[in-house]
C-alpha cells in the first residue's frame, strides 16, 4: 500500500472488481472486499435478521457503517479509507487473500500471526466445522 492509502488489486481480482467493489470492516480486524453484486447479496441476507435481535442489530450497524463503495482506477488501484486502514491496523505491508465470496485485506504481520495460530487448528479440523465438506 502506498502513502496515500492506495492498494493495487491482485491481477486475479481485477476483472471481477473492475466495475466497483465495497470495502467494509471484517472480523478479526481485516477488511472485507466484496464485488458490488456480492455485497448486495450479503446485505439482503442481513435484512432477514429479526429487528428484535440485539446481536444482529449491533453486527449490522458495525458492518454497514464501515462500508465504502470504491472503483478501481486504470492501474487497478483502490483507495482504502483512513477509518478502515485504522480499524485493520494497515500500514505499507499488507496481504490480500481470497476467502470464497470475498477477498480480505490484512496487515501482513497480523495475517502471519493469525495463520500461524490457526494452522494447527486447520490440520485437526473435523467434519463438524463445515458439515458435508470433509
Amino acid at each position: 500500500m502506498d502513502e496515500k492509502g492506495r492498494l493495487i488489486l491482485p491481477a486475479k481480482y481485477r476483472d471481477d472488481l473492475a466495475e466497483g467493489l465495497v470495502l467494509t470492516r471484517g472480523q478479526e480486524r481485516c477488511i472485507y472486499v466484496f464485488s458490488t453484486e456480492e455485497f448486495q447479496n450479503v446485505h439482503q441476507q442481513m435484512r432477514q435478521a429479526p429487528l428484535t435481535s440485539r446481536q444482529a442489530r449491533d453486527y449490522i450497524r458495525v458492518f454497514l457503517s464501515g462500508a465504502s463503495d470504491e472503483t478501481p482506477d486504470k492501474q487497478g488501484r483502490i483507495t482504502i479509507p483512513s477509518a478502515l486502514r485504522e480499524y485493520a491496523g494497515l500500514d505499507r505491508d499488507v496481504t490480500v487473500i481470497g476467502a470464497g465470496d470475498r477477498a480480505e485485506i490484512w496487515d501482513s504481520a497480523a495475517w502471519n500471526a493469525y495463520l500461524e495460530e490457526k494452522e494447527s487448528e486447520f490440520s485437526s479440523t473435523d467434519e463438524e466445522a463445515i458439515p458435508g465438506i470433509f
